[in-house]
């Protein structure tokens, strides 16, 4: 199945180090060779706008261990205060850029960041076809044909026709969770959502997060042979939460999500979480045969 890769800090940070390993599950260690994208919300330098950050977005359909955009995103230290990855494996719709994670749209001003894994079932992808079709989803609509960017269409048509402005963020957090839910309960759903400010993360099945904080120590990746000491480039009050599929270093200390869990970071820690009653955590070997189950996966 395809492969998220996340990040909310509360200082611009560099995400080099975990891309450098992520990047290797795109066709070297890993099956997702159908192409690659990332995007980067950095501080705004535009002082009469309203947005706090701005965004820089790549994408290639090139297996990301192979890339030149993915080199040069490892040779390039952005900083940013969020950042959405995602490594393609084309399960609906050809590999072409138009398909290839993450999505983009704008809500109320603002620049919004979606990357999915898993696969809608065929009556969702239908419904909203419909939708589409009888001129009912008139906020969003796909540029391609992934069942990925309709469930994001269908998100933002559903929060735009139910909140005509802003709603306050406890109101919106309950409506992102119910409706990642229902999307969940039409497929197999995984996502990241930013809007430069805040990153959703969503687990149908599997998703993992590491904080990083003082005291800081050392990290290895277990797809690449490379490990680095956080203490020698971070300051005391930076705090760094790294949001992935399967983890991506052998000597930490990962937390996994459960089975329908909606989580909320801002500054590199938790803003909000609900987590169903009755917690289900899904072993990495179980998530992978969910995937091959329904597609989603080799």
């Amino acid at each position: 199945m395809c492969q998220l890769l996340g990040m909310n800090a509360n200082t611009p940070t560099d995400i080099g180090f975990s891309f450098a390993g992520f990047r290797k599950r795109g066709g070297l260690t890993d099956h997702h060779e159908d192409g690659f994208g990332i995007a980067f919300f950095e501080p705004a330098d535009c002082s009469s706008m309203q947005t706090k950050t701005g965004l820089r977005l790549f994408h290639d359909n090139q297996p990301s261990s192979q890339s030149p955009v993915a080199d040069l995103i490892n040779n390039y230290p952005i900083k940013a205060t969020n950042v959405i990855a995602h490594i393609r494996k084309a399960t609906q719709g050809k590999n072409c850029l138009a398909n290839t994670h993450p999505f983009v749209r704008e809500v109320w001003g603002e620049e919004w960041v979606f990357a999915h894994n898993g696969q809608m079932n065929s009556n969702f992808v239908r419904r909203c076809e419909r939708l589409q079709n009888n001129g009912n989803a008139e906020y969003c609509q796909p540029v391609g044909n992934t069942d990925s960017e309709m469930a994001f269409c269908y998100l933002i048509n559903r929060l735009k026709s139910t909140f005509k402005k802003r709603p306050d963020e406890a109101t919106l957090f309950a409506f992102l969770t119910a409706q990642c839910r229902y999307l969940s309960a039409n497929g197999l759903f995984n996502c990241l959502l930013s809007n430069g400010d805040w990153q959703l993360a969503y687990a149908g099945s599997l998703l993992f997060y590491l904080t990083r904080q003082a005291p800081f120590g050392e990290a290895r990746l277990a797809d690449e042979d490379m490990a680095i000491n956080f203490k020698d480039i971070t300051g005391d009050n930076d705090k760094t939460t790294i949001l992935v599929t399967i983890p991506l270093t052998e000597n930490e200390d990962w937390q996994q999500l459960a089975v329908n869990e909606c989580v909320i970071f801002r500054d590199g820690q938790v803003l909000h979480r609900d987590t169903p009653s009755l917690r289900k955590y899904l072993t990495i070997e179980e998530g992978i045969a969910i995937a091959r189950e329904v597609g989603a996966s080799v």
